[in-house]
C-alpha cells in the first residue's frame, strides 16, 4: 500500500499508510487509553482493536501486535496527535497503557493531515450515495465537513478562505463538552454518577444513571437513561450537568427502541398520557412554511380553502408542542382537543396581562 504524503506550506509531511481500518484502530485505542476503569495491556488492546474491526468488516483478518505498536508510535508523533501515555506502570510483567491526562482525547485535538486524508476519502465514498432516499443526510454532512475542516484541495480554494455557509448551532452552549464521554459511556455500558442542577432548584442532585441515548432538540442536548430509584427514564439536559464520574456499578440494560420512542411527541418531554388528535388551523400566509416543513411526521391536511388550511397531528401534547404553537402567534389556531386549546388560551392571557401591566 502506498504512503500518503502531503505538502503543507514548505514542509512535506509523510504519514502512515492509509487503510480503511486505521481510523477504527485509532479511535478504539483512544477510548481504551481514556478508560481508567480498565487496566489495558498490549494483548487487551489488540483484542479491542480486532473486535472493532470485525464488527465493521467481518471478512477482515484483523491486525497483529506489530501493527498495533506502529499505531501507538504514530499517535505519539507530531504527525499524529502527540499523545502522552503513562510510563512505568505494569500489571505483572506487562506494561499498562493509559493517557497521562485522562481527559485527553484525539477527538478534542486539531485535525491533522492524516485525519484530513481519511475524511477526504470518506467524503468521496459518501458522495456516491447522494440522491438516495435513505441518505438525505449525506449532502449536509459533506458540506459540514468541507466547511469545518477545509477539506477541498487546492491553494486557490483554501487561500483567504471566507465562510460561505453557516449551520444553526449555539457554540456557547454549556454541556457540549460532555457529549464524547457520554457517547462512550453508552457504547461501553458504563454507569455514571451525574451531578445535576435544575433551573428550578438551588441544590445539586446526584443521579446514578445507566445512559442509553443522546438527543438534540432546539439546539440543546439531552441524555436519557435509567436511575434504579425510578421506574421511568430520567431525562437530563446537558447544559445543567455540573460533573460526571464513571462508576463500577452494574449497568441496567434496556429494550427500548429509541427510534420509535420519540415518534409520538414533538421534542423530548414524554409522559404516560395517550396520543391525541390535535387539529390546527394555519393562516394562508404561513401554510407554505408548514407545508414544506411539517410540524410532525403524522401531519395531514384536513381542510383547505382560500383563507386557511386545517391540519391534524397524532401526538402526545407536551410543553414543546405548546411552545411551537405559540411561535406562530396569530397565524395558528388550536381547534382540538379542547384541553390544549384552553391551555394555550391561558398562556396567551398571562402574556397579555403582562404587557397590559407593563404599559400601565
Amino acid at each position: 500500500m502506498e504512503d500518503v504524503s502531503t505538502t503543507v506550506g514548505t514542509n512535506k509531511i509523510h504519514s502512515m499508510p492509509v487503510n480503511k481500518h486505521a481510523l477504527i484502530r485509532y479511535n478504539t485505542l483512544d477510548k481504551c487509553f481514556r478508560n481508567i476503569g480498565v487496566n489495558y495491556v498490549i494483548d487487551d488492546l489488540l483484542d479491542e482493536c480486532n473486535t472493532a474491526i470485525f464488527t465493521f468488516d467481518t471478512k477482515s483478518d484483523g491486525i497483529e501486535k506489530r501493527q498495533l505498536y506502529e499505531d501507538i508510535r504514530f499517535m505519539k508523533s507530531e504527525q499524529g496527535w502527540n499523545i502522552e501515555l503513562e510510563e512505568g506502570i505494569k500489571l505483572g510483567r506487562k506494561k499498562l497503557y493509559r493517557y497521562l491526562d485522562p481527559s485527553f482525547s484525539i477527538s478534542n485535538q486539531p485535525l491533522n493531515e492524516t485525519d484530513a486524508n481519511h475524511l477526504r476519502s470518506a467524503l468521496l465514498t459518501l458522495s456516491r450515495f447522494k440522491g438516495s432516499p435513505q441518505f438525505e443526510w449525506v449532502e449536509e454532512l459533506t458540506v459540514r465537513l468541507n466547511d469545518s475542516f477545509n477539506l477541498t484541495k487546492g491553494d486557490d480554494v483554501t487561500k483567504d478562505k471566507q465562510d460561505i455557509i453557516s449551520f444553526e448551532e449555539n457554540k456557547y452552549l454549556k454541556g457540549k463538552e460532555y457529549i464524547s464521554n457520554l457517547y462512550d459511556a453508552i457504547h461501553y455500558k458504563k454507569v455514571l454518577e451525574i451531578q445535576y442542577k435544575s433551573f428550578k432548584s438551588d441544590h445539586i442532585n446526584t443521579f446514578t444513571l445507566s445512559p442509553y441515548y443522546l438527543k438534540q432538540f432546539n439546539n440543546r442536548w439531552f441524555l436519557f437513561g435509567q436511575d434504579e430509584r425510578y421506574q421511568t427514564l430520567t431525562n437530563l439536559a446537558l447544559d445543567r450537568i455540573e460533573k460526571i464520574k464513571e462508576t463500577s456499578l452494574k449497568y441496567l440494560e434496556t429494550d427500548i427502541n429509541f427510534s420509535e420512542y420519540f415518534e409520538d411527541i414533538i421534542g423530548v418531554s414524554l409522559s404516560d398520557d395517550p396520543v391525541e388528535k390535535v387539529v390546527l388551523r394555519i393562516d394562508k400566509q404561513r401554510w407554505p412554511y408548514v407545508n414544506t416543513k411539517p410540524l410532525h411526521g403524522s401531519q395531514k391536511k384536513i381542510t383547505v380553502n382560500d383563507d386557511y388550511t386545517d391540519i391534524s397531528l397524532e401526538v402526545i401534547p407536551n410543553n414543546e408542542l405548546d411552545s411551537l404553537i405559540l411561535q406562530f402567534g396569530d397565524k395558528m389556531l388550536v381547534l382540538e382537543p379542547d384541553s390544549l386549546k384552553q391551555r394555550i388560551k391561558e398562556k396567551i392571557n398571562i402574556l397579555y396581562n403582562k404587557y397590559l401591566n407593563d404599559a400601565q
